[in-house]
């Protein structure tokens, strides 16, 4: 039986040899041209160039190399039509079972300054898009690779021999090249309709549900997935309760960013959310105590709320639940106790977090940490993963256009202090830190312009979405005095610099005994001046918060 074979062809060659050296371990036949057979060649690879296998040289300085039926008939040729194999027979030709090929960096050349039409015509691609497209249509029977990081799980696939996984990811594979020639091509076009470079916006939307109505029943509503694989509150899975409204998936969707700087916390954390924004956040030694140290921030607001927690429910969270009129909870999981506590709620929406669950082998997991350690190497493998997202992956609709961006990095609570800036003649104290950087995560999901007063791992007063700093403050002290709380010793967190002194002023007349904020305003010195007259301790972040 003649032996498979791979045309390898890429531009970009990250992992092509490894890849290369894998197949000719396993029999394969290794095809190719250009700079890629080089780069095999000189790794001691024997590889075919593709001039041997078309009989025609390659022309015009590597314009026409590929584009040739015994390349194509051997990707297209469908293996279970037994005219096919003959025809291809009769010219000499051979199947062709995996194509790696991925485009001349187009992108990459227009996004420089200066680049004519003909540089840029020059990384038009043509023979790679054709191959691909060829192999994607016949997926069946030939692998199609356009991404690096899927040679290991096309290896994994052949050598497991499991049919129902390969079919699977040959159609992902396919998808994934269909997508990439559509963003390829969309380059190309913004490029000669504007004469500029960048990255076109291409987004995936896949129904999910269609909603009984949007913000107000006058307004028709759907809810759709990004991308090609659920995430966020697309990836939340309903236990319990009525259908999801759109005002219940914007507040979720509040509710998993507010709780995303405790995710990896050693403590378990609870966010209350209205309108999107917190009203309450603690943590506490159990899920029961900081859902009540959070709901004591702001009782009143708290009535058909959103909560979300990072640590499984138990019976005593459950019962401590039930007490309140709640429109969605969402957890890593219930306990079964917890589930018959709150499922005698029938309207009760109650939501799963995939993904976090009770480590295995000693590795730790979001929502299980015991301690400080491994909740910094959740977050170091948080950190790696974001820094490959290359596309913006947050979107926000306006009137007539989307705007994009990728996503904010939360700023982590590990119960550690962090390496901030203290710009006051006096350094917080230990308890202060605590509070400092437990409040720093808590502001993360309150709009702008945010100030957030904390106390003892605690939420004890929030000012939201004010168009002046001071009122914000003058809102979050109101809000504790209302809630009946003391603020004498407590510390504030600001989501962006203050841009007078009459912030620091209000806040010292309240009590606030220490301050974190970014800095960075014109008026920083006389701003740190006013903490020094009120002997508040002060730290920047050197980061904004902003959360509009």
């Amino acid at each position: 039986m003649a032996s498979k074979r791979a045309l390898l062809s890429v531009s970009d060659k990250t992992g092509i040899v490894d890849f290369g050296r894998e197949l000719a371990a396993r029999g394969w036949t290794l095809l190719s041209t250009g700079g890629t057979a080089a780069a095999l060649r000189d790794a001691g690879l024997e590889v075919v160039d593709v001039a041997e296998v078309t009989g025609h040289p390659e022309m015009m300085g590597g314009r026409v190399k590929t584009l040739h039926p015994a390349v194509h008939a051997g990707i297209l040729a469908r293996r279970d039509v037994p005219t096919d194999a003959q025809e291809m027979a009769e010219q000499g030709y051979g199947p062709i079972d995996l194509v790696a090929v991925n485009l001349y960096p187009f992108r990459e050349t227009v996004a420089k300054d200066g680049v004519t039409l003909p540089q840029a015509m020059g990384k038009v691609d043509i023979g790679g898009p054709t191959m691909i497209r060829a192999a994607a249509k016949n997926h069946a029977a030939v692998w199609v690779v356009v991404d690096p990081a899927d040679y290991a799980h096309v290896l994994a696939a052949e050598d497991s021999g499991e049919n129902g996984p390969e079919v699977d990811l040959r159609k992902t594979l396919a998808a994934k090249v269909f997508r990439h020639i559509s963003e390829y091509d969309a380059a190309v076009a913004s490029f000669l309709e504007t004469g500029q470079g960048g990255r076109p916006l291409t987004v995936t939307a896949t129904p999910v549900q269609t909603l009984r109505y949007g913000e107000n029943p006058d307004q028709e509503a759907a809810f759709y997935r990004l991308g090609s694989s659920p995430t966020g509150v697309a990836a939340l899975e309903q236990l319990h309760g009525k259908e999801l409204s759109y005002n219940n998936i914007l507040d979720l969707d509040g509710a998993l960013l507010s709780l995303a700087p405790f995710a990896y916390s050693p403590r378990p954390s609870v966010c209350i959310i209205k309108h999107t924004t917190p009203c309450g956040l603690a943590v506490g030694d159990t899920l029961a105590e900081a859902y009540r140290k959070a709901l004591a921030c702001d009782p009143v607001s708290a009535f058909g709320s959103v909560i979300a927690v990072n640590r499984p429910v138990d019976a005593e969270t459950a019962g401590e639940l039930s007490k309140l009129f709640v429109e969605c909870i969402v957890a890593p999981g219930f306990d079964a106790a917890a589930l018959e506590i709150l499922q005698a709620k029938k309207n009760l929406r109650l939501l799963v977090a995939p993904g976090v669950q009770e480590p295995q082998d000693g590795e730790p997991t979001a929502g299980w940490f015991t301690d400080a350690s491994d909740a910094e190497k959740g977050v170091a493998r948080f950190l790696a993963s974001h820094s490959r997202i290359p596309e913006p992956s947050s979107f926000r609709s306006v009137y007539g256009g989307v705007l994009a961006q990728t996503p904010p990095v939360p700023p982590f609570y590990l119960g550690s202090t962090p390496l901030w800036d203290v710009v006051t003649e006096r350094a917080p104290s230990a308890e202060e830190w605590d509070d400092l950087t437990f409040a720093w995560g808590a502001v993360f999901g309150v709009k702008s312009n945010a100030i957030l007063l904390a106390r003892g791992g605690a939420t004890v007063g929030i000012g939201a979405g004010q168009m002046s700093r001071v009122d914000s403050s003058r809102i979050a002290v109101q809000k504790a005095g209302d809630a009946g709380l003391d603020l004498q010793g407590a510390v504030l967190a600001s989501d962006a610099f203050f841009p007078f002194r009459d912030g620091v002023d209000a806040a010292a007349a309240a009590g606030i005994r220490a301050i974190v904020q970014p800095g960075g305003s014109v008026r920083d010195e006389e701003v740190i001046g006013a903490a020094n007259e009120h002997g508040i301790a002060m730290a920047f972040t050197g980061r904004r918060l902003f959360r509009h």
